[in-house]
């Protein structure tokens, strides 16, 4: 991400990222809000902390309902909802995360024995959902949520609320790499860096900007590891229990929202390119959805730039 000569810089570590907020006065005050609101909503969402909500969600699997708080409630139905279109994407993929552990220690290639027995409890339908109580109840014992595919995009949405609720018009958020923008009109706006897979940080393909709205991405080379020359990443495939493999490397989403950019960067990887783009040029326009691949070639395709523009890195 490039920052721009003017706008103020704030930082901290959490959620075992660092996490940015660029503002266009010196609000140190606004800032030290901003991340008391990420740490709370950490501490509801993560699936790291025994004490957390969703981890009090899975514990009761089998067992009970467990009543959660609103903000857990509404972001687990969006993700329930989501899961039962199919894809990638699935709010219940939680036990195959935990065998795999890759991003963590101990990832390893399971039996396959026992990815298929793991596999009958990742049924988002098996997800039962009470809005009067505000209560989930994982009918299967075993099972667990996972919102990790979801909950940055619902921390970015929720912070850039309350910033415009402060009257900021001139911010941006990263989360790790979801990164969320606001800008007023007629704004230079802000430039966000895509990353060269398998590269460091500062290498890039080339730069987005935009004045509103998400860029998210998901790839293969954000988490992985490597067993007998074999790549094994962290875009599980529920169908099958294992990582996907197509042609992709990555999938930006650039979107009005980041939770839909989240969403859709792991649905879209999961389609493939040719699919992908069959899915944009049918419904992006009435979902604000675009999308900038990146394939095993190294090349760069993007479908439409209706709400942003990419700028290729000089070679």
């Amino acid at each position: 991400m490039s920052e721009i000569p003017g706008r103020y810089h704030y930082s901290a570590v959490m959620m075992g990222t660092r996490v940015e907020l660029q503002l266009a006065a010196h609000q140190p005050a606004l800032a030290r809000q901003v991340f008391r609101q990420i740490k709370w909503l950490e501490d509801l969402l993560t699936v790291n902390r025994p004490d957390s909500a969703l981890m009090s969600v899975n514990r009761g699997a089998g067992a009970h309902p467990v009543v959660v708080p609103p903000p857990v409630f509404s972001l687990l139905w969006r993700a329930r909802e989501v899961s039962f279109s199919g894809g990638c994407f699935n709010l219940a993929i939680g036990p195959l995360v935990r065998r795999w552990k890759i991003g963590f220690s101990g990832d390893a290639v399971p039996p396959a024995e026992e990815i298929a027995a793991l596999l009958p409890l990742t049924d988002p339908h098996a997800i039962r959902m009470d809005p009067e109580a505000g209560s989930i109840f994982l009918t299967r014992p075993g099972m667990s949520v996972d919102a990790g595919a979801i909950a940055k995009g619902y921390m970015a949405d929720r912070i850039c609320d309350f910033l415009q609720a402060q009257a900021v018009d001139h911010a941006l958020i990263n989360l790790g790499g979801n990164i969320r923008v606001i800008s007023p009109p007629g704004a230079e706006g802000w430039s966000v860096g895509l990353q060269q897979p398998f590269a460091g940080p500062e290498s890039l393909l080339g730069s987005i900007r935009l004045s509103q709205g998400s860029v998210v991405t998901s790839g293969v080379y954000e988490r992985y590891f490597v067993h007998q020359g074999h790549h094994y990443h962290h875009i599980l495939d529920p169908r099958s229990g294992y990582p996907l493999d197509n042609d992709l490397l990555s999938v930006t989403v650039i979107s009005p929202h980041s939770i839909d950019g989240e969403i859709y960067s792991t649905q879209l990887y999961g389609m493939g390119l040719e699919k992908g783009c069959e899915w944009l040029a049918a419904h992006a326009g009435a979902e604000g959805i675009e999308a900038i691949f990146v394939t095993r070639d190294r090349e760069v395709i993007i479908p439409s730039q209706r709400q942003f523009c990419f700028r290729p890195a000089s070679r």
